[in-house]
C-alpha cells in the first residue's frame, strides 16, 4: 500500500513547442532523458548553454521523469520500499540491508570471471561508460542539500571518488584507462547510440535523483547501496581484466574500488544515513526507495546482458535513426 503523501504522477506526456510528443518505447523515453540531463553536465558541442533552463525542455523533461518515476515506484512496491514509508534511522538501515540482501538473480561479475571473453568484457565496459565517465558527479549535487554529519560524510566519500584532488586519479579518469586497455574510445558519450534503454535507465536514475532536491534522501540511498554492494563484484572485474589482458593494465579502476569501498560502506551506514536522520527526517524516509530503485534498474540491466550472451548475441544495439552519429551532431533536434 502506497504512503498517502506519495506525489501524484501526471498521466500524459505534456505538449512541447506546440506539438504533442508521443514516446512509444522505453528507448525513446530514456534516450530523450539522457540528452536532456546532458545539458546539466558539460553540455554538447554547438548547443548554447542557455538551453539548460529552457522552459519548454524542462516541461518535456518533467513529463518524461513522471513516466520514469511511475515505473520505478511500481518496481519499488515489489521491494516494499515505497517513497516516504520508513520511520527512523534504525528502520532505514534495516530496510537498506534487507533490500540489498534480498537482491538475487544471476551475477554479471561471476559470469565475466568464469565464462567471459574479451568481447563480453568490452561490451560490459561500453555499457558502463555511460555512467562511469562521469562517476560521482550526480551524487555531488547532494552536498549543498545536506547538513551536519551527513554533509561531512558525503564529502568524505566524494573526495575519494575524485581521486583526492590528484589529477588523473579520479575514478572517471581511471575508467578511461580501462577503456583504452580494451581499445575503446573514452570520450564521454562515445557509445550512446550503441547502448539499450536498460543501460540508459541506470544512468538516468542517478541523474534524476541528483537534480531534484525532493529526492535527496533517495539519492543517499542510491549512493549507500552502491558503496555496500561493490567490493565483491569489483574484485571479480579486476580479476577478469587481468585474465583477459594478461596484466594489470586497465584493472586499477576496479582495484581502487575494492580498496576504498569497505571504508565507504562503513561511512554510509554509520555516518551518512544517521547524519541524515539528525537533520532531515523527511528525506530519511526516502532512503529505502533509492536502494530499491537501484536494485530494480541494475537487475534489469544484468538480465539484459546475460540473456543476450546466453543466446550468443551482442548486448549492444544500433539505433536505426543514427547508428553511428555522435550525439553532438543530433542535438539540433532539441531546437527543431
Amino acid at each position: 500500500m502506497l504512503c498517502t503523501h506519495l506525489l501524484q504522477m501526471p498521466t500524459r506526456i505534456p505538449i512541447w513547442a506546440g506539438r504533442s510528443i508521443e514516446f512509444a518505447t522505453e528507448d525513446d523515453v530514456h534516450l530523450a532523458l539522457h540528452v536532456l540531463y546532458g545539458l546539466h553536465y558539460d553540455g554538447f558541442a554547438k548547443v548554447d548553454d542557455g538551453w539548460e533552463w529552457q522552459p519548454s525542455l524542462l516541461n518535456l523533461r518533467q513529463g518524461l521523469e513522471s513516466k520514469f518515476l511511475g515505473s520505478l515506484i511500481n518496481d519499488s512496491e515489489l521491494y516494499d520500499a515505497e517513497p516516504g514509508c520508513a520511520s527512523d534511522e534504525h528502520d532505514v538501515v534495516r530496510r537498506v540491508k534487507r533490500l540489498i540482501g534480498a537482491a538475487g538473480g544471476p551475477s554479471l561479475s561471476s559470469f565475466l570471471i568464469e565464462d567471459g571473453s574479451a568481447d563480453h568484457m568490452r561490451e560490459f565496459i561500453v555499457h558502463r561508460s555511460i555512467y562511469q565517465r562521469k562517476e560521482a558527479d550526480p551524487h555531488t549535487w547532494a552536498i549543498p542539500r545536506l547538513r551536519g554529519r551527513a554533509k561531512s560524510a558525503l564529502v568524505r566519500l566524494q573526495v575519494d571518488e575524485y581521486g583526492g584532488g590528484v589529477a588523473g586519479a579520479m575514478h572517471a579518469e581511471l575508467f578511461a584507462e580501462t577503456m583504452r586497455a580494451f581499445d575503446l574510445d573514452p570520450s564521454p558519450g562515445a557509445y550512446i547510440n550503441q547502448v539499450p534503454w536498460v543501460t540508459l535507465a541506470t544512468d538516468n536514475l542517478v541523474s534524476l535523483l541528483g537534480l531534484h532536491r525532493r529526492w535527496r534522501g533517495a539519492l543517499v540511498g542510491h549512493l549507500a547501496a552502491f558503496e555496500m554492494t561493490s567490493v565483491v563484484p569489483m574484485g571479480r572485474y579486476a580479476q577478469a581484466v587481468r585474465a583477459l589482458i594478461g596484466g594489470d593494465v586497465g584493472a586499477e579502476f576496479y582495484d581502487v574500488h575494492v580498496a576504498a569501498d569497505v571504508e565507504h560502506e562503513a561511512i554510509a551506514i554509520n555516518e551518512l544515513i544517521p547524519g541524515l536522520a539528525e537533520t532531515d527526517r523527511s528525506a530519511l524516509a526516502d532512503v529505502p526507495f533509492g536502494v530499491a530503485a537501484l536494485m530494480a534498474v541494475e537487475g534489469r540491466f544484468s538480465r539484459h546482458l546475460l540473456n543476450a550472451w546466453a543466446r550468443h548475441e551482442s548486448s549492444l544495439v544500433h539505433r536505426a535513426d543514427a547508428p553511428n552519429t555522435p550525439i553532438d551532431d543530433r542535438l539540433s533536434l532539441l531546437s527543431a
